[in-house]
């Protein structure tokens, strides 16, 4: 049985939501794949937070969640038209864009990359809306652990170590993580995860 810090679970409201992302604080909620691990991606403390809960290389990048395209493309370089078909899929899509633009460092892989979804949830698009910045959103495991298909499945020490849990779809299962594609220097497509 999970023993939990009853006071950190709760349904806010939006605007206490956005509160706690701006004071740099860790969220633990569902999204539209996985249970993931949200913070303000503009914001380098916050992102450190998740790389030490998560007992992560700085190394290894993390996802970020956007709302819309239009939100996309104010983090991104270019955005080349043959994408659209795999954003608008039906199917959640993370794709690893080159030369990002105001994202915290620390959460730039090496190559200078950034894998960004924009994302299609009930609880997250209106958030990050509402926020009006990207929102880091790591699967919520240790580093190296299985990944968490429903609430019952985290780890107390990921449950104990974010600062708020939000109360939502926690008996839902969701097996699939993200597909992820990279664009390569060519401008071609690659298929990294199915």
């Amino acid at each position: 049985m999970i023993k939990l810090r009853e006071s950190t679970i709760f349904v806010p409201s939006m605007k206490q939501v956005i509160k706690i992302l701006k004071a740099g604080k860790l969220l633990l909620s569902p999204t539209d794949t996985i249970w993931g691990i949200l913070c303000d991606a503009t914001n380098p403390s916050a992102v450190d937070k998740v790389y030490n809960l998560k007992k992560r290389p700085d190394s290894k990048a993390m996802i970020c969640m956007v709302a819309d395209l239009k939100m996309l493309q104010k983090h991104i370089e270019y955005l080349p038209k043959k994408l659209h078909h795999y954003i608008n899929d039906q199917r959640p899509t993370t794709i690893i864009y080159k030369d990002p633009k105001g994202i915290a460092q620390n959460a730039i892989a090496q190559e200078n990359t950034v894998a960004i979804r924009v994302v299609n949830h009930h609880f997250c698009t209106p958030l990050i809306k509402a926020f009006g910045k990207p929102l880091i959103s790591t699967s919520a495991n240790i580093s190296g652990a299985s990944h968490p298909y429903k609430f019952s499945d985290i780890d107390t020490e990921i449950i104990n170590g974010v600062d708020h849990i939000i109360n939502l779809d926690k008996y839902k299962v969701n097996k699939k993580p993200s597909r992820i594609i990279k664009i390569e220097p060519s401008g071609e497509i690659s298929l990294l995860r199915p």
